[in-house]
């Protein structure tokens, strides 16, 4: 049995379509999966297998330590977005309920040629001199 439903798999098949350009997702779990790791995993997979702008690399989180650390994993599961370049973006966890649709909206984003962020908004974001880190923290509560 599969993790999304008939249904929302011809949903976001179809979401998916709109997609421009190659989006690799990222997983970090470990050999002997975590309850979570494993629930990911198969989401993922599913996700992925949606449409062919989508591939899955899985990487092991201790055996692939070096590789964790040049991302700046140091949980999992832990999942990245990339296409021509790494976009930032990192997920903890399962990305289910709120999560999900924060995840595949990602997914849609990172696969845009252009994005949808106005001049002034773009101005702005180029004065920026120095990294900035952002964590956004979801809860159901």
């Amino acid at each position: 049995m599969g993790a999304l439903k008939e249904k929302d798999r011809e949903k976001l098949a179809s979401l998916f379509e709109k997609i421009e350009k190659k989006v690799t997702i990222i997983l970090f779990t470990q050999e002997m999966e975590c309850m979570h790791c494993e629930m990911t995993r198969i989401l993922l997979e599913e996700i992925s297998g949606l449409s062919d702008k989508l591939s899955l690399e899985i990487h092991d989180f201790v055996a692939e330590a070096d590789l964790a650390g040049k991302y700046g994993i140091d949980k999992i599961p832990a999942i990245i977005l990339s296409s021509d370049r790494d976009s930032g973006i990192r997920f903890y966890g399962v990305p289910g309920g709120y999560e999900f649709k924060v995840l595949t909206d990602d997914i849609l984003d990172v696969g845009k040629r252009e994005l949808d962020i106005s001049a002034d908004v773009m101005a702005r974001l180029a004065r920026i001199d120095q990294p900035v880190h952002i964590e956004v923290l979801i809860s159901p509560t």
